[in-house]
């Protein structure tokens, strides 16, 4: 395993996983709800009265926000190794795992854990091994 030192970012991570503890924390202290992306969309697509503009406002910032940055800072230009049907079936698979695990990374994993919630602790150790394994399967398994 190489490491790319060049891309290597720990005081910019460490600001961003700040930033997103800040936030989910927030969240939950002042709004009583959890930071959980899916949670959060979904509930826009059936959504409650007087729900809709705490989560528009969060989906929103999660779309402005690397707009913004972009402003400021030059933007990394990804590079994703898949094509598009794998990216598809990559989102389908996520979006199906999502609501089989009744939450997401960022609910389970950033929230759930957070509070110490055994289902989240189950839930995000499934996502991790499904994770290792797929990449394993890609990376060293496939025949080409």
């Amino acid at each position: 395993m190489n490491i790319d030192w060049n891309a290597f970012t720990p005081l910019a991570s460490l600001a961003g996983g700040l930033l997103i503890g800040l936030a989910a924390a927030m969240l939950v202290l002042l709004n009583g709800r959890i930071a959980g992306i899916s949670g959060i969309l979904g509930g826009l697509l059936g959504p409650m009265k007087g729900d809709v503009l705490w989560r528009l406002a969060f989906v929103l910032g999660l779309v402005a926000s690397p707009i913004l940055y972009a402003r400021f800072a030059p933007v990394p230009v990804p590079r994703i190794d898949a094509g598009w049907v794998g990216l598809v079936l990559a989102g389908v698979l996520v979006g199906v795992g999502t609501r089989y695990g009744g939450g997401c990374t960022s609910g389970h994993g950033v929230c759930g854990l957070s509070r110490l919630s055994p289902r989240s602790l189950v839930a995000t150790a499934a996502f991790m091994a499904a994770g290792f394994v797929t990449v394993f399967l890609i990376r060293h398994a496939t025949v080409t």
